[in-house]
């Protein structure tokens, strides 16, 4: 790709870049829970939820403490056709936030959780 039609982007990497690049860290050995995060990211760009569910399954084993992990990996499962696997990790989310002080992901984790309450209630 030129870097005019960078450019013309923003300067951001063509889509599918970054994934590759996390890849190839990934095979180098560097796993960690914020590599599998943006890994799962990458795959949430591209409507894979599979990819995503398996990327932040890792990420929240590595780190049960990650946050914005517990949110991402929640929206995957949610957004693949699993809205009770999806509800169990909000939760699990939610206590992770509620512990580290995070009023604002625990929020939004709340109001997420509490759509798919209703949506589940209703069926």
């Amino acid at each position: 790709m030129s870097a005019d039609h960078d450019a013309a982007r923003g300067g951001q990497p063509a889509p599918g870049a970054a994934l590759a690049a996390f890849e190839r860290m990934l095979a180098a050995g560097k796993d960690s829970a914020l590599l599998r995060y943006s890994i799962g990211n990458e795959h949430m760009k591209t409507r894979d939820w599979r990819a995503a569910i398996g990327a932040l399954e890792r990420s929240v084993a590595l780190d049960p403490g990650f946050t914005a992990a517990w949110k991402l990996y929640a929206k995957a499962l949610d957004q693949a056709g699993e809205p009770s696997a999806a509800l169990d990790a909000y939760r699990k989310g939610i206590e992770v936030a509620q512990r580290k002080g995070d009023r604002q992901a625990e929020k939004e984790m709340t109001v997420f959780a509490r759509r798919i309450e209703r949506t589940l209630g209703a069926r």
